[in-house]
C-alpha cells in the first residue's frame, strides 16, 4: 500500500485499471522512471531516496504472463504482452537476457550485436516487465510448480540450444576429443578474447571438416578460417584479428602479397549432403517454379561469395555414414555420395570413402532442449494446437520462436513470437545483418496492425485478482533474490557483459546502417 503521502494516480489500459504510486522498490527497480520525474533525492529520509524509490504499477486486476527465457522471442512476447497491460516476469536462464545474441551470433557482427542487444534491454525495461536472471527451467523451477503459482499464460521461448545428434551416433564418444558441435563451439569462439572467461578452451585445427549447410555452418567455416590464417600470419610477423578478416580473408592476403598455398594452410571444408543450391540460405519463397529458380540464384550467390572471401572449399551430395578413429580421437569420417530425388537426399550405395581430417564440427541445426514436465515429438515440443502452440496437456503453456521453429535464425525467431504472441492474446488471454535489418521493417507495420486487432479481444479470460497477483510478485522476488538481482537492470548487465574485442583491441568502430 502507498504511504499517505505518496502521490497516485490513475490510468486504464485496454479495461484494466492501474493505480501509478511512488513506493519502495522491492519489486520493480526504474530509476529511470524515477528521474523522468525529476525528484531527485529526498532528503531526510533514506527510506524514500532516489536509490530505492519506483514507480510500480499496481494492478487492481488483470493478467499475468510468464516468459521462459529472455532472448529475441522471449523480449518479443515480453513487450508485446506488456503493451497490452499485461504483468510480464521473464526468466532467463544466463546472466545475461542475449541468447544466440551473444552467444550464437558471430563476434565479427559488432553493429548488429549491439543494435539487437539494445533492442532487447529495451523491452525488459518495460515498467510491466520483471527479469528474473541465472534461473533454468527444470533445474531451479519446474513447470508445475510455476503454474501453481497462477499465472495467466506461460510461454516457452527458450529457443533451440541442443544441437541436432550427428547421424553417426558413434561421433559422440569423441566430443572434444577431434568431435565437437556447432553451438558450443561457437560460444567458446565468441568469448575465447577474454582472458576473465570461464569457457574451456577447444581445438583448432588446419583442414577441418564441417557437416552442415546452412548459413550457421558457414559461420563455423569462417571461424576456422580465421583462426587458422591468424595463426599462420604470426608465423610470418604479422598481426591481425577477426574483425579485421571479416572484411575478407582475400583481401588481407592479397594485401601482403600472400596466399593460403605459401602459408601452407589447405583451410577447411564444408561437407553437404544436397546441392549447392539446395541449401537453407535465404528465406525466400520457393512455391513456383520461378521463386525456386530465383531463391536458388541467391542460395549459389550467397555460398560462392562466402567461399571467394573467407577461402573454405566445399563439397555438395555428401553424407556422413561413419567414422575414423586413431588414439582414443576421432580422425575423420567416412562419407557416402548421395543423389537428389524430389526433396531426399538419397544415398548411393558403393561410393563410400574416407576422408581424415584433424577436426570435426558438426552443423547440421539445432532443436529445442528436452525439459521435465515438457512432452516431445519428435525433435520439438509436442503441441495439442498448432496454430496457438499450445503445448499438449496443458491448457495455458505455449511456445514461440526458437523452441518451436528449431532454427537459429534471429529473424525467424522474432516474426515467430510476434504472430503467436498476437494469437494467444486474441485466443486464450483476449487481447545476414542487412538481411535481419529488412525483414525487421517489413515485419513492423504488420505488427502495428495486428495489435489494433488484440486490443479488441481483451475479455476472453476473466483477470486474475490483485491478491494472486501480489503473491506472483512475491515469488518473482523471491527468485530474484535468490541470484542477487536487485531490479536494477542496466548495473546488473553492465556488471557481467564480457569484455568485447574490438575494446581490447582499442578499435572504434565507424558508426554506420547495418553491417
Amino acid at each position: 500500500m502507498p504511504s499517505p503521502e505518496s502521490p497516485a494516480k490513475t490510468m486504464t489500459t485496454s479495461g484494466t485499471t492501474t493505480r501509478w504510486v511512488l513506493i519502495r522498490a522491492q519489486c520493480v527497480v526504474l530509476t529511470k522512471a524515477v528521474d523522468a520525474q525529476g525528484l531527485g533525492e529526498i532528503s531526510g529520509s533514506p527510506l524514500f531516496s532516489r536509490r530505492f524509490l519506483s514507480w510500480v504499477a499496481v494492478v487492481e486486476k488483470g493478467h499475468y504472463v510468464l516468459v521462459i527465457g529472455g532472448a529475441v522471442a522471449g523480449a518479443e512476447a515480453a513487450i508485446q504482452f506488456a503493451q497490452r497491460g499485461i504483468r510480464v516476469a521473464v526468466l532467463e536462464q544466463n546472466a545475461l537476457p542475449y541468447g544466440k545474441i551473444e552467444y550464437g551470433l558471430p563476434k565479427w557482427h559488432v553493429k548488429l550485436r549491439n543494435k539487437e542487444e539494445a533492442a532487447i534491454d529495451a523491452k525488459l525495461q518495460h515498467p510491466l516487465v520483471r527479469y528474473v536472471p541465472l534461473t533454468r527451467l527444470g533445474r531451479d523451477v519446474r513447470l508445475p510448480e510455476l503454474l501453481r503459482w497462477g499465472f495467466s499464460a506461460v510461454v516457452l521461448a527458450n529457443g533451440a540450444w541442443r544441437d541436432r545428434p550427428f547421424p553417426v551416433p558413434e561421433a559422440d564418444a569423441y566430443i572434444g576429443r577431434g568431435f565437437y558441435y556447432q553451438n558450443p563451439f561457437m560460444v567458446w569462439f565468441n568469448q575465447m578474447h577474454d582472458p576473465n572467461g570461464t569457457v574451456e578452451p577447444y581445438e583448432v585445427a588446419d583442414g577441418a571438416i564441417v557437416v552442415g549447410g546452412g548459413l550457421a555452418s558457414i559461420d563455423v567455416a569462417k571461424a576456422l578460417m580465421m583462426l587458422t590464417v591468424e595463426e599462420a600470419l604470426r608465423r610470418y610477423g604479422i598481426s591481425t584479428h577477426v574483425l579485421e578478416m571479416e572484411h575478407g580473408i582475400d583481401r588481407l592476403l592479397q594485401r601482403h602479397g600472400l596466399t593460403l598455398e605459401a602459408l601452407g594452410v589447405r583451410g577447411c571444408t564444408l561437407y553437404y549432403r544436397r546441392r549447392a543450391q539446395d541449401m537453407p540460405l535465404t528465406p525466400m519463397p520457393t512455391d513456383t517454379p520461378e521463386r525456386l529458380a530465383r531463391a536458388q540464384m541467391v542460395r549459389l550467390k550467397v555460398l560462392q561469395t562466402a567461399q571467394r572471401r573467407y577461402l573454405f572449399n566445399f563439397q555438395e551430395l555428401c553424407l556422413p555414414v561413419g567414422i575414423l578413429t586413431e588414439g582414443g580421437r576421432l580422425v575423420g569420417l567416412v562419407f557416402c555420395r548421395t543423389r537428389i530425388d524430389g526433396d531426399r537426399a538419397v544415398p548411393i550405395p558403393g561410393t563410400e570413402h574416407e576422408v581424415r581430417a584433424p577436426l570435426v564440427i558438426s552443423s547440421i541445426g539445432s532443436i529445442p532442449e528436452v525439459l521435465p514436465d515438457i512432452p516431445m515429438r519428435g525433435e520439438t515440443y509436442a503441441l495439442a494446437d498448432p496454430e496457438l502452440c499450445r503445448v499438449e496437456g496443458y491448457e495455458n503453456v505455449f511456445v514461440v520462436g526458437n523452441a518451436v521453429t528449431g532454427r537459429g535464425n534471429i529473424q525467424e525467431s522474432l516474426n515467430h513470437s510476434r504472430r503467436i504472441v498476437q494469437r494467444i492474446l486474441e485466443q486464450y488471454l483476449g487481447w545476414d545483418a542487412q538481411l535481419y535489418e529488412h525483414l525487421n521493417r517489413q515485419q513492423e507495420s504488420q505488427v502495428a496492425d495486428e495489435v489494433a486487432r488484440i486490443a479488441r479481444h481483451l475479455t476472453a479470460r476473466p483477470p486474475l485478482e490483485a491478491e494472486q497477483i501480489s503473491l506472483i510478485d512475491d515469488y518473482i522476488t523471491q527468485l530474484q533474490q535468490r541470484v542477487g538481482y536487485d531490479g536494477d537492470y542496466p548495473r546488473w548487465i553492465q556488471r557481467h557483459l564480457p569484455k568485447r574485442l574490438e575494446d581490447l583491441l582499442h578499435l572504434e568502430l565507424p558508426d554506420a546502417d547495418g553491417e
